[in-house]
C-alpha cells in the first residue's frame, strides 16, 4: 500500500488494526490489508468508493456531521470512539460493532497542500458478544444467589459492595441501597470479634479455603442477630474482595442453649431421684439388717432352744427344718440388703465394699478378678462413694454378660486431679458402635453417674485385647495423693 509515495505501506499493512485513508471529501484514497479483511472488500474494489459504503445507510447522516464538525474544529484528532459507538458495513451487509479514532493529516500532493482523515478501527464484534454473555450470566448468577435463603454479601475493603435478597430480610432493610457502599463495622456488633476483622484484612485471594466464624449483627431497628460467616477471598481485577456467607443461627443457639438448660435440669433431677433413692435403699438395707435380721436371729435361737427341750422322736425332724428354714431366710435377707445398700460401705469404707464387690463377682460369674487400691479411701464428696461402687457394680454386670472373659482387673487410683476407676477384662473388646454410643451394653447408667459428679467415661479396646471401661472423676485442688496398698 502507497500513501502518496510515503513510505508508510509497510507500516500500514503490518497494523493489527483497520487503516483507512480519505481525502476532505470522503473519498477512500487508502486502506490497509486488515480493513480490507474487516469489511470483506479487495483493496482495489474500495479505491475511489465514498466511505459511507462502508457505513450503515442509518448512521451515514450522523457520520457526516460529525466529520464536518472535527475538520471545523481544527483539532487534529478526534479521541476513540468506544463501546460500539460507530457501526461498520461489511461487503455481505452485516453490520457490526467497532470503536475508532480519527486523525486529521496535511499532505503535499501534487504541488498542493491537501487534508486528509486516517481511521483506525478495531472490530469489537466479540468484546460485544463476550459483554453480553457476561451480562446474561451476571443476571443469571444475581438471580441464583437472590434466590439462595442464605445471606450472601460482597465487600470490597471494608465496604459492601453486593448484597442478595436473603441479605436485605436478615438486616431487615427495604432495599439493597441501605447495605451497598456501607462500611462492614456498621453492620457488624461492636463487639464482633476481633478475628473477623483481623481475617478480613489479611486474606488475600486463592490463599485459604473458606474460613468459619461466629459473631453478631445489628439490624437497623436495633435487633441483634447471631450469626456464622463463612468468608473466602475473591480476586476481582487485584483487589481483594471478599464473599460473606451469613448464617442467622440465633434461633438454633437459643434452642441449644434451651436444650443444654434442659438437661442439666433432668440430670439435677435424674441426681436427686438417685441421691433419694440411694438413701431409701440404704434405710431398708438398714432396717432389714437391724429389725428383721435380728428377728430371725432370735427366731432361730429359740427354735435351737426348743430342740434341745423336745423328745428327738417327736418333733426333731420338723425343729431341724425349721432351723434350716431360718438359716436360708437369713443368707437371703443378707443378700437382699446388700443389692440394696452394702452395709460396709457404711461401716467399712469405699475400698473395702469393692473388694467384696469383687469377691462375690469372682464366685458367681467363675472368673478371676484382681482389685488394685490405694491404701486409704479417696476423699470424695458427700454421695460419690455409693456412685463408685455402682459404676464398679455395673461394669462387673456388664463383663459377665456380653464380655465374655475369664480375667478382670479393677484399678482405683488418684492422678493428679482426677480420680480414675478402670475395669479391664481380657474379654472379646468393645464394637466399634458400642463405643460411640455409651448407652448400649449397659454402660448408660454408668456414664449418667460419671457426669453427675463432674466426670466422663471413656471405652476402649487397648493393645492386648479386651474391653476398658475408664471413669474420670475430678477431685478438688489440694487433695493429697494416694499411696498404693501393700
Amino acid at each position: 500500500m502507497d500513501f502518496f509515495g510515503l513510505p508508510l505501506g509497510a507500516v500500514a499493512g503490518a497494523a493489527r488494526d483497520a487503516i483507512v485513508l480519505v481525502d476532505g471529501g470522503q473519498t477512500i484514497v487508502a486502506i490497509n490489508e486488515a480493513a480490507s479483511r474487516m469489511f470483506g472488500y479487495t483493496q482495489t474494489a474500495l479505491l475511489g468508493q465514498p466511505l459511507s459504503r462502508l457505513i450503515p445507510e442509518a448512521q451515514r447522516g450522523a457520520h457526516d456531521a460529525q466529520v464536518r464538525a472535527f475538520a471545523a474544529s481544527g483539532q487534529a484528532e478526534r479521541p476513540a470512539l468506544r463501546h460500539d459507538a460507530i457501526r461498520g458495513l461489511r461487503a455481505s451487509g452485516q453490520v457490526f460493532p467497532a470503536e475508532a479514532s480519527i486523525s486529521r493529516v496535511e499532505l503535499l500532493v501534487d504541488g498542493q497542500i491537501r487534508m486528509y482523515f486516517v481511521a483506525m478501527l478495531r472490530d469489537t464484534s466479540v468484546e460485544t458478544d463476550l459483554r453480553a454473555e457476561v451480562a446474561l450470566l451476571s443476571q443469571r448468577l444475581r438471580t441464583v444467589l437472590d434466590l439462595t435463603p442464605v445471606a450472601i454479601w460482597i465487600v470490597d475493603g471494608e465496604q459492601v459492595v453486593y448484597a442478595n435478597q436473603a441479605t436485605i430480610e436478615l438486616f431487615g432493610v427495604p432495599d439493597r441501597g441501605h447495605l451497598i457502599g456501607q462500611p462492614i463495622d456498621t453492620l457488624l456488633h461492636p463487639d464482633a470479634p476481633t478475628s473477623l476483622r483481623a481475617h478480613l484484612a489479611q486474606a488475600q485471594p486463592g490463599t485459604a479455603a473458606p474460613t468459619l466464624l461466629h459473631g453478631r449483627i445489628v439490624r437497623p431497628d436495633g435487633q441483634m442477630r447471631e450469626v456464622e460467616v463463612a468468608t473466602t477471598a475473591l480476586p476481582d481485577h487485584g483487589r481483594t474482595v471478599m464473599q460473606m456467607v451469613i448464617i442467622d443461627v440465633t434461633q438454633r443457639r437459643a434452642q441449644a442453649r434451651e436444650q443444654s438448660l434442659h438437661r442439666s435440669e433432668l440430670r439435677r433431677l435424674a441426681a436427686s431421684v438417685v441421691e433419694a433413692r440411694e438413701e431409701e435403699r440404704r434405710r431398708i438395707a438398714r432396717e432389714l439388717h437391724d429389725e428383721l435380721g435380728q428377728r430371725l436371729t432370735a427366731l432361730k435361737m429359740e427354735i435351737a432352744s426348743l430342740r434341745a427341750d423336745a423328745p428327738q422322736r417327736d418333733n426333731g425332724g420338723r425343729i431341724t427344718g425349721m432351723l434350716e428354714m431360718v438359716d436360708s431366710t437369713v443368707a437371703a435377707l443378707r443378700r437382699i440388703a446388700a443389692d440394696l445398700r452394702p452395709l460396709m460401705l457404711d461401716d467399712l469404707g469405699l475400698n473395702a465394699a469393692i473388694e467384696w464387690l469383687a469377691r462375690d463377682a469372682a464366685r458367681r460369674l467363675d472368673m478371676a478378678v484382681t482389685v488394685r487400691l490405694g491404701s486409704d479411701d479417696p476423699p470424695l464428696a458427700p454421695g460419690a462413694d455409693i456412685a463408685l461402687y455402682r459404676m464398679v457394680q455395673e461394669a462387673l454386670t456388664n463383663v459377665g454378660r456380653h464380655a465374655r472373659a475369664t480375667d478382670v482387673r479393677i484399678e482405683l487410683r488418684q492422678r493428679g486431679n482426677e480420680l480414675v476407676l478402670t475395669v479391664h477384662d481380657n474379654g472379646k473388646g468393645f464394637a466399634e458402635r458400642s463405643m460411640r454410643q455409651e448407652g448400649r451394653y449397659g454402660l448408660l447408667g454408668i456414664r449418667e453417674r460419671a457426669i453427675m459428679l463432674g466426670g466422663r467415661l471413656e471405652l476402649d479396646n487397648p493393645p492386648g485385647g479386651g474391653g476398658r471401661i475408664t471413669v474420670r472423676l475430678p477431685l478438688q485442688p489440694g487433695t493429697a495423693p494416694q499411696t498404693s496398698a501393700p
